[in-house]
C-alpha cells in the first residue's frame, strides 16, 4: 500500500487504487455513532407511538364522561 500524502491513516491500494483508511479507532467512533442514532430514532418512535396512545386514551375517557353527564 501507499501512503497518501498529507494524511496519517490514508493509503491507497496498489491494485484497486482504493483508499483505505487504517484509523481503527476513529472507524469504531463511527459505528458507535451510527448505532447511538439509530438507537435515537427507535426511542422516538416509541415515544410518538406512547403519545398516540395516551390521546386515544384521552378521547375515550372524554367521549365516556360526555356519554354519563347525558
Amino acid at each position: 500500500m501507499i501512503k497518501v500524502e498529507g494524511y496519517q491513516n490514508l493509503y491507497r491500494d496498489e491494485n484497486s487504487g482504493a483508499i483505505i483508511n487504517t484509523d481503527s479507532l476513529a472507524y469504531n467512533q463511527y459505528v458507535n455513532s451510527l448505532e447511538q442514532r439509530q438507537l435515537q430514532k427507535k426511542e422516538i418512535s416509541e415515544i410518538k407511538n406512547d403519545i398516540d396512545e395516551i390521546k386515544s386514551l384521552l378521547r375515550n375517557l372524554l367521549l365516556n364522561s360526555e356519554n354519563i353527564n347525558i
